[in-house]
Order: structure tokens, then sequence, then C-alpha cells
């Protein structure tokens, strides 16, 4: 199996780079954000490579880090969710936006990816949202509220303060992280005008 390939970049198609590797091309498909990070024609690159090996074909997919890859792997996991749909995901969203997403229960984030539809994005925050948190960089507090959230086990006033905020036209995921922090401060007691005072607050900094 063919795990990294460093050559130098010979020609590009639509989806995929060939690459120079002595002499031989290897074709390489790729997601349009890392097509856009390598160089011109005749400049070095170095890709993780996750190889498939099917009866018919061999095709190797090329990725920027082995995080990212592993992202590639991960997302497979999903029903209903192959390479195309990986790629295209990873195409839209760099690994540890991603994760933030997934963490965070953003699914409109996730169906931002072209060919990707509501059904397929809440498969892929439920069926990785256990998995995505040790990738992400938000305050594991706010990633147990969301969580809180989408099970509807979430205080009232804290559910309310956050639908506020939504409102006045904040993110989803934007307006529970200043909340966590703003119920963090005040307490589990704190009422709804509270929280959402303190949240305004938290957006303002």
């Amino acid at each position: 199996m063919i795990g990294k390939l460093k050559g130098l970049i010979d020609s590009y198609g639509e989806d995929y780079v060939i690459l120079d590797v002595g002499g031989v091309g290897y074709q390489v498909h790729c997601a349009g954000r890392t097509l856009q990070a390598l160089p011109s024609p005749g400049g070095a690159a170095v890709l993780s490579i996750e190889t498939y090996v099917r009866e018919d074909q061999i095709k190797l997919f090329g990725f920027r880090s082995d995080h990212e890859r592993e992202w590639f792997r991960l997302l497979q996991t999903v029903q209903g969710v192959g390479a195309k749909v990986a790629l295209a995901v990873l195409g839209t969203l760099p690994p540890t936006d991603l994760a933030n997403a997934i963490a965070l229960r953003d699914k409109a984030a996730v169906a931002r990816t072209p060919g990707v539809g509501p059904k397929v994005a809440e498969r892929i925050v439920s069926e990785l949202k256990d998995k995505a948190p040790g990738f992400a960089d938000v305050d594991p507090a706010v990633v147990h509220l969301s969580g809180a959230i989408d099970n509807n086990r979430a205080p009232r006033p804290v559910t309310d303060a956050i639908s506020a905020l939504v409102n006045l036209g904040y993110g989803q995921p934007q307006a529970a992280a200043a909340i966590a922090a703003a119920s963090r401060s005040a307490g589990e007691k704190a009422e709804t005008a509270q929280l959402i005072r303190l949240g305004l607050k938290e957006l303002s900094k």
C-alpha cells in the first residue's frame, strides 16, 4: 500500500494531480482545497496517500496531512458517505473546522458541502459526535452544552437564551459558546434575561 508520495507536480486535472515520483506519474485525487494549495507544475509536493484497491482499479487519494487523511477515513464510517462525499466535505471544511462543527452539532456547516443534504449532514454529526471533540479546539463546556441542547437536556433558561441570541442574528455555535461562558460565570440558577445580557457581553469582547 502507498502511504505517502513525494515528487514534482506534473499536471492538474479537474479533481486530481499527476505527481511525478522518480519518473513515474501517479494520478492522485484530491479535494479542491488541497489542489489549490499545491504548487504550480514543476514544484515539489508531499501528499499523504490513501490507497483504494478494487477489482478493476487502484485509486489514490491525496491529503496535505495525515490528520486530514484520518478524517477522510472517519467520514466514510458514516452510513451513506463514500470517498467522493468525504473528499467533498474536506474540500469545504478544513479538518479543525469540521471537528468543531461536529463537536458543536452544527449540521448547517456540514450541509454547506455540495452534494451533502440535511439528512447526510445530520448522520455525519450524530455518528461522529463522540470522536470529534478530541480533534476540536473549542471549549469542552461548549461541546457539553451543545450535546445537552441536541438531546433536549439543557435547562430551559439556557435554551431560551441561545434562541434569543440566534433570533438577534448570531449563529447557533456562536450563541451556544457565549451562553456557555455566561452560565459558567452566572451559575446554574441564572435566569434567561441575565444569561442573554452576559452572553451579549461575551459576544462583544
